[in-house]
Formats: structure tokens, C-alpha cells, sequence
């Protein structure tokens, strides 16, 4: 299945601000959790994930810093900040919006009498 681009990019703050809000993490470790939350359905790249990390931390929603982890190589790590916390908290309650304006749509297109969901398109 293809996700596509608008829904990708609308969906993309919410889940990088959830996976820094269960602990810090740096890029790569960020798009192989994106991948395996999705079953592999969001493939992200590093030209989606970087410019939004950079948003996110002119922002004020996380803030990064450089670590070596002992026998490894040198990497920057993302927290999310309080302030990123709040943001948080605001996407969950417009995503819950969103999702249960799609949840009525879906059921009242799937209810006897009414059309195919798709008919007519």
C-alpha cells in the first residue's frame, strides 16, 4: 500500500514527538522505529526526518545534543523539551478529531441502504 505524501506529512510530528517523548534518540534509530511502527507501511527518508527535527528544535518542541556511546561513533541525539511535551498533548487531541470524524464517516458509508464507500467515484 502507498501512504501518501500529504498523509505522511501530516502524521510525521506527532509520531517523531511520541517516540522522543518514550526516550531520546538520534536519526537513524528514529526511521527504523517509524518503519517498525507502521509494519513497514512508512518508509521514511532522512530528507523528511531532518528538516523536521530541525523544525521541531527551532521550535522549541525538542532539543538535540551530541553523544559518543562507548565503542561507537559520535551521533546527535533528540530529546523532546516540556514545551514539545504540550505539543504533543495538542496533536493527540487533533489526530483523536480527526480520527473519530473518519470512524463516522466510514460507518455511516458501510450502513445498510447506504451507497458502496467509493461508489461513483
Amino acid at each position: 500500500m502507498h501512504i501518501t505524501k500529504d498523509l505522511v506529512a501530516a502524521s510525521a510530528t506527532p509520531l517523531v514527538l511520541g517516540i522522543l517523548a518514550e526516550g531520546e534518540s538520534y536519526g537513524y534509530a528514529i526511521l527504523k522505529q517509524v518503519n517498525e511502527l507502521s509494519g513497514g507501511q512508512l518508509e521514511w527518508t532522512d530528507g523528511l526526518l531532518y528538516p523536521l527535527l530541525h523544525r521541531l528544535e527551532r521550535l522549541g518542541h525538542v532539543e538535540s545534543f551530541w553523544e559518543t556511546p562507548s565503542g561507537g561513533r559520535r551521533r546527535k541525539y533528540y530529546r523532546i523539551t516540556e514545551q514539545g511535551r504540550a505539543e504533543l498533548v495538542e496533536q493527540r487531541r487533533q489526530w483523536a478529531a480527526v480520527v473519530d470524524a473518519l470512524r463516522g464517516v466510514w460507518s455511516n458509508a458501510q450502513s445498510p441502504g447506504a451507497p458502496a464507500f467509493g461508489a461513483g467515484l
